[in-house]
C-alpha cells in the first residue's frame, strides 16, 4: 500500500458517511414528501441559514473543502490527470476512481456539515428535516471541493508548464 492508497478505515468511513447521506435524503423524502410546498419550505430554510447563528460554517466547510482540494488538485496536475469534471466527460473509464477519491477526501467534511446542520435545526427550528441536513452538507462540502480541485489542478498545471518553458 502506498501513502496515496486510502486505508481500509478511510474507505469504510467514507461508505458510512455516504450511506448516512443517502439515508437522510430518503428519510426526508419519505417523511415530508416531495411537493411544491415542501420544496418552497426547503429552499426557504436553506437560504435562512445564511444570516442566522452558526453562519461561520459557511466559511469553515468550504475552507476545509479547499484544503482537501489543494492536495488532490496538485496531485492531479503532477500525474497529468484532468480534473474530475473533464474526466467524467472525456474519460468515463476513470470516473469511478476519481469520484471515489473525491468522496474519501470530503467524507469528514460531509460528516461535520451534517452534524452542524443537525445542531442548527434543533437549536433554531425545533424540528429536524433530514434531507436539508444532507443537501446543505453537500452544498458546503462536496460542491466547493470539486470546484477548488479543478481550480488548483488548473493553476498547478499552468505553474508546471511555466517552469518547463523557462528552462
Amino acid at each position: 500500500m502506498t501513502s496515496d492508497t486510502p486505508s481500509r478505515g478511510a474507505i469504510t468511513f467514507t461508505w458510512l458517511v455516504l450511506a448516512l447521506t443517502v439515508l437522510l435524503l430518503v428519510w426526508g423524502a419519505v417523511r415530508y414528501g416531495i411537493s411544491l410546498d415542501i420544496q418552497q419550505r426547503f429552499w426557504s430554510d436553506i437560504f435562512a441559514r445564511f444570516g442566522g447563528p452558526m453562519t461561520f460554517r459557511f466559511f469553515l466547510q468550504p475552507t476545509m473543502a479547499a484544503i482537501a482540494a489543494i492536495h488532490d488538485g496538485v496531485k492531479d496536475a503532477r500525474e497529468g490527470h484532468k480534473s474530475f469534471f473533464w474526466s467524467a466527460w472525456l474519460h468515463p473509464s476513470e470516473q469511478p476512481g476519481r469520484l471515489r477519491e473525491g468522496l474519501i477526501s470530503t467524507a469528514r467534511i460531509m460528516l461535520l456539515g451534517i452534524s452542524m446542520d443537525v445542531i442548527y435545526q434543533f437549536k433554531e427550528l425545533d424540528v429536524f428535516h433530514p434531507a436539508e441536513a444532507a443537501v446543505i452538507a453537500i452544498l458546503l462540502a462536496v460542491v466547493p471541493y470539486f470546484i477548488f480541485r479543478w481550480i488548483i489542478e488548473w493553476i498547478t498545471r499552468w505553474w508546471i508548464h511555466q517552469g518547463r518553458s523557462v528552462q
